[in-house]
């Protein structure tokens, strides 16, 4: 029996000590992350803390749409409720509107997503020229056309 805890206690180490750095990695970002800092590189025990804390304190969805709490914020996200409001109510004019370059649609698109009004020309223009990458298929939903226009803007 001592070998066997012996052995089990050994493991935990070597398995701690392989993961050593690689917190982050495994658990996320979060509360969690940011209390156990320094002290989860060097033990599953803290890692698991970590991970147990981030998971029950609900704050890394918060943290990962408002880069907080050491997360990252996505870069192709439409945190702009308006934008997708939008967006939703308006999916087929603004397709249209893509289509050909120019619209009512596409003019108010291009403010939401902050264009500067001296680039509406550019963007517009872009957009049309891409307009498969945006409308990929007829049942595209509403964050893919968002997401895709961010990128192909940004490209």
């Amino acid at each position: 029996m001592k070998k066997v805890l012996l052995g089990l206690a050994l493991s935990v180490v070597v398995t701690g000590s392989a993961f050593a750095g690689q917190a982050q990695n495994n658990v996320g970002c979060g509360l969690g992350t940011m209390l156990w800092e320094g002290k989860a590189d060097n033990s599953i025990v803290f890692q698991v803390l970590q991970a147990t804390t981030n998971g029950t304190s609900a704050n890394q969805t918060f943290g990962i749409t408002s880069g907080t709490s050491n997360c990252q914020k996505p870069s192709r996200i439409a945190q702009n409720e308006k934008l997708i409001n939008f967006v939703q109510a308006n999916m087929d004019n603004l397709a249209q509107d893509i289509a050909m370059g120019k619209g009512e649609s596409l003019d108010t698109f291009a403010e939401m997503l902050g264009v500067a009004p001296g680039q509406n020309a550019a963007f517009n223009a872009k957009l049309q020229s891409n307009f498969g990458k945006i409308f990929t298929s007829e049942n595209v939903v509403l964050a893919e056309v968002i997401d895709n226009a961010v990128t192909v803007a940004n490209n």
